[in-house]
């Protein structure tokens, strides 16, 4: 009895087809690794050039005491975001495109009953770059944006804090060549302030004229 149960068994089993067998699993050859982009071309301009010349021309004798910049802010202040959210969603994204970073949305910190504003209420959008990308946009904007400024004599050189920092107030985000004319859906300016750790304004506009700011009634440097 056991044999027959066996046999049929083995008989309701079906038979595989044969075929070519499987072929054995290659090993995934490593993958090179990804090579470092490349540094800001005004990063290299002011290790190599402008450090030297401020060190010499003011006499600094430790390195620690060259003035360097340390990070761009881009402000935008949208006053009429309470009425119109899709022109703060708007600004956002255009400010994304010009710097290549995600901005963040400044709210009120307080109440203004003159002005119907509420503390937390969004009022604008604000990035901080720094390192290669704050070069970069740096150097977009001095050779690219600034250009483009209707009736252009040169930036103000006293919009110096005291304390080494500069801010310069755009009136249309159009100067950027990111900004797409047909896509705008509300003309607005923004504030750019660049801080230094100079602590003095005399060594801060050197710093900036030398990467080349083109300062008002002055020629500018050509850096690179």
């Amino acid at each position: 009895m056991a044999d027959t149960k066996e046999k049929e068994k083995k008989a309701k089993q079906p038979k595989q087809p044969k075929g070519p067998k499987p072929a054995a699993e290659v090993p995934a050859e490593p993958q090179a690794p990804a090579e470092p982009a490349p540094p800001a071309r005004l990063r290299l301009y002011y290790e190599e050039r402008v450090r030297p010349k401020l060190q010499q021309q003011f006499g600094f004798s430790n390195a620690h005491q060259i003035p360097k910049l340390v990070k761009i802010v881009l402000n935008v202040g949208m006053g009429g975001a309470i009425k119109n959210p899709k022109g703060l969603e708007a600004a956002v994204a255009e400010l994304a495109a010009i710097t290549g970073q995600r901005p963040v949305v400044t709210r009120a910190k307080k109440s203004i009953a003159n002005f119907n504003l509420r503390e937390g209420v969004a009022i604008g959008c604000a990035v901080t770059l720094r390192g290669a990308r704050m070069y970069e946009f740096l150097d977009r904007f001095i050779s690219v944006a600034v250009p483009r400024m209707r009736d252009f004599r040169g930036l103000p050189a006293k919009s110096f804090d005291g304390r080494g920092n500069y801010t310069v107030g755009i009136k249309e985000q159009m100067l950027f060549p990111e900004i797409d004319y047909d896509k705008v859906e509300q003309i607005h300016g923004m504030d750019i302030t660049f801080v230094t750790n100079a602590g003095r304004d005399d060594t801060a506009i050197a710093l900036l004229r030398e990467m080349g700011m083109p300062f008002r009634g002055e020629s500018p440097v050509a850096a690179g």
